[in-house]
């Protein structure tokens, strides 16, 4: 996994935290799932990088 692709995965799962901390205090279901959805492609994303650097 290159290091590019591992800052922007990561940044991606704290905005999706943050996301979903804001729904939560904001009661916003709608932000709530936003972040919770972007956490999912960051971990997917970080998967198929894993699954890739596996097969080289």
């Amino acid at each position: 996994m290159g290091a590019d692709d591992k800052i922007k995965n990561t940044a991606e799962d704290a905005k999706g935290k943050a996301k979903e901390a804001y729904g939560e205090a904001t009661d916003d279901e709608s932000t709530q799932a936003e972040g919770k959805a972007d956490q999912t492609k960051s971990n997917l994303k970080q998967a198929g990088e894993k699954a890739k650097d596996t097969f080289k």
